[in-house]
């Protein structure tokens, strides 16, 4: 072969690498921009759960503010009922240690039927 036919074929093969490098470039630079397009995705995924989680979180706080103003309301309606109610021996004792006269009745006299 000549010196010709050589160099001809060493100019090719470099060219042949060169494109084989620069592709193997672009597809590495398409993969980055791939994956931080999933990412960015991932991101925003992320922070629309942490906005619903959020909002649950104050929705479940403003229903346990308004389950104790209802309990309290509750407790409050029960010492009046204890103070009115006249078959109550001791409306301050029932009221002290908490305990619902209707149910305490109700035991008593399940326990005197046994």
């Amino acid at each position: 072969m000549s010196t010709t036919v050589i160099v001809i074929i060493v100019i090719v093969a470099l060219l042949v690498l060169g494109a084989l490098l620069l592709a193997a470039r672009r597809r590495s630079a398409q993969q980055v921009e791939e994956k931080r397009g999933e990412a960015q995705s991932t991101r925003d995924e992320a922070r629309t759960t942490a906005r619903r989680a959020e909002q649950a979180r104050l929705a479940s706080e403003e229903q346990a503010e308004v389950a104790r103003r209802e309990q309290q309301n509750a407790e409050e309606l029960e010492r009046r009922a204890a103070e009115v109610d006249p078959d109550m021996p001791d409306a301050d004792e029932t009221v002290r240690d908490g305990r619902d006269p209707d149910v305490e009745r109700s035991r008593t006299d399940r326990d005197s039927n046994i």
